[in-house]
């Protein structure tokens, strides 16, 4: 196993985003750990990028994160209720990120079982099991990931609240790259194939 590092993270984002296809997201306190694989994510290119919150180098408190180097945590909330989990890429002073869209569950199914349904993972349908992590507030509710977990840098471990992606050698898959999904108001934008998934994986959101 190889805990990705700061050099991972500082590279161009449309790269940083299909490499992480296949990585395993990690979530660890001292209560529980839980990990997914990532099998969807999504390139936002700011100040450029119509559909990126940093478009037009746009700076605000929320925003603020994603000006830092790359492998930080960068979380927002959407609808007032869910939260999307990001992870901010390129050199310092280039505000970009790739949202991760979807997951596939690889340890403590119990934990997300509990977190999205509240029952026992052997109690659930087929299709909530599909829908555990297959989008990017079902698989923050999983992981136990939100507004405490923004802005944590993903390179160092403090103990407390780690957040961490590595590498366990998973190869073998063939990535699809299609237009991002609800970004009808970013113009042009709307149809940049900035959106990777792992071809056929189950848990792949649905538009």
């Amino acid at each position: 196993m190889k805990i990705l590092n700061r050099d991972f993270f500082v590279r161009d984002t449309l790269t940083v985003s299909k490499e992480l296809l296949g990585k395993v997201l990690v979530h660890q306190t001292p209560e529980y750990a839980v990990a997914g694989r990532i099998v969807e994510t999504e390139a936002y290119l700011g100040p450029e990028d119509k559909a990126a919150h940093s478009y037009g180098g746009k700076i605000t408190p929320r925003t603020e994160i994603m000006y830092n180097q790359g492998g930080y945590s960068y979380i927002f909330a959407i609808y007032g209720m869910y939260h999307c989990f990001n992870i901010v890429t390129e050199k310092q002073g280039t505000p970009q990120a790739t949202l991760i869209r979807a997951l596939e569950p690889v340890t403590n199914m119990e934990f997300m079982s509990e977190m999205r349904f509240n029952k026992a993972y052997t109690n659930l349908s087929s299709k909530q099991i599909r829908g555990l992590t297959n989008g990017p507030g079902k698989l923050c509710i999983a992981m136990g990931i939100g507004k405490e977990q923004n802005k944590i840098d993903m390179c160092e471990r403090n103990g407390k609240d780690d957040i961490y992606v590595y590498d366990d050698g998973c190869k073998g898959y063939e990535i699809i790259a299609s237009p991002r999904i609800n970004i009808d108001y970013a113009e042009e934008y709307v149809q940049m194939p900035w959106r990777f998934t792992i071809k056929q994986n189950m848990y792949v959101s649905r538009k």
